[in-house]
């Protein structure tokens, strides 16, 4: 009778420590899933910090760089540099940059201003040596007894993606002598050509080129592009 009471009660206390056993591996996972959830939380909540952060670092950034180029054109196309145009014209570009930053840099890429800045500034001479080449191939045409000119229209379809490296993109190709831009449909250009020479300078791709250097669109990889990324990724780490 004893040894029965004795086997009941080590079967029972055997249960017991079961039960406790599986009560504290559930309340073990509790408190391990209530961790991890705080911690995706916490670390969402984090991540939502520094996007923000990034995104209002590139507003800014996208705001300074709208008003420089804004207000050299004003002082170029004024003339005037006394106190009252300048401070008229500060007042109206800071109104237009604020307004309108995010509209003339929407969909860059890398989302490193200074980057993208500093290669326009470098594409500016490349584009005035265009035009001036283009300049004396116009002026062989025009003065040439023959006259061997043979305006045509031609469809240009480019790989660009933004609207601004397109709208870059057509108005180069407006400034350089013996080409105009008509319409874009679609990512494709409608470009009249005053000859087959400039046609075909265009449909080799020089100026898409560059233009999609600027702005680090795909299609166009250089290993420049890396190596800006990757400074860009390791500032942010």
């Amino acid at each position: 009778m004893e040894v029965t009471l004795l086997v009941q009660a080590a079967d029972e206390s055997f249960t017991i420590l079961e039960k406790a056993r599986v009560r504290a591996v559930d309340l073990m996972n509790t408190a391990a899933k209530l961790t991890s959830e705080t911690r995706w939380m916490e670390e969402k909540r984090v991540r939502a910090i520094f996007r923000g952060a990034r995104e209002s670092r590139a507003g800014l950034q996208n705001f300074v760089v709208t008003f420089v180029i804004l207000f050299v054109f004003w002082a170029l196309l004024s003339g005037k540099y006394d106190a009252f145009h300048l401070s008229l014209g500060v007042i109206c570009t800071g109104v237009v940059a604020w307004m309108g930053h995010e509209l003339i840099f929407h969909n860059v890429r890398a989302g490193d201003m200074r980057v993208i800045a500093w290669r326009f500034l470098k594409y500016i001479p490349w584009l005035f040596h265009e035009i001036v080449v283009s300049n004396f191939h116009v002026a062989r045409l025009v003065l040439s007894p023959r006259l061997p000119i043979d305006p045509n229209l031609i469809r240009y379809r480019t790989k660009l993606e933004s609207d601004t490296s397109m709208v870059t993109l057509a108005n180069s190709i407006t400034l350089t002598p013996g080409t105009i831009t008509i319409a874009i449909e679609n990512g494709e250009f409608i470009v009249h050509a005053l000859d087959r020479k400039v046609a075909d300078d265009l449909n080799a791709g020089a100026m898409e080129d560059q233009v999609a250097h600027i702005f680090m669109e795909a299609d166009h990889i250089y290993i420049q592009d890396v190596l800006d990324v990757a400074r860009i990724f390791a500032a942010l780490r």
